[in-house]
């Protein structure tokens, strides 16, 4: 069963950073990309960031380009998400995925099948 659980929300003030934690089981690790996604209120899922496990290439959106940095940690089967200069429209549920095809490439929502249960970020004064 693959399982996907997101850790290091909270509260954080305009210009803070947090750092988010995606721990993955149930499927070869090595082999997939792990992409997080947000959704803020009323708002469509979108893609922030992702990540192939198996050669490092990263995909930003352009909104987090420069301030966010996604990384994994293969031998802990751990993707994170550090988000520094946050602002007050990052505001959301944050969400970590694995595709459903092994060696993926891309941040589209529709081709990932294994999500995580969101973890809330709320950045604000």
């Amino acid at each position: 069963e693959v399982q996907l659980v997101e850790s290091g929300g909270g509260l954080v003030q305009p210009g803070g950073s947090l750092r988010l934690s995606c721990v993955a089981s149930g499927f070869p690790f090595d082999d997939y990309a792990i992409g997080w996604f947000r959704q803020a209120p009323g708002k469509e899922r979108e893609g922030v960031s992702c990540r192939s496990n198996e050669d490092g290439t990263t995909y930003y959106a352009d909104s987090v380009k420069g301030r966010f940095t996604i990384s994994s940690d293969n031998a802990k089967r751990t993707s994170y998400l550090q988000m520094n200069r946050l602002k007050v429209e990052d505001t959301a549920v944050y969400y970590c995925a694995a595709p459903m095809i092994a060696y993926y490439g891309g941040m589209s929502a529709r081709d990932f099948g294994s999500w995580g249960q969101g973890i809330q970020v709320t950045v604000s004064s």
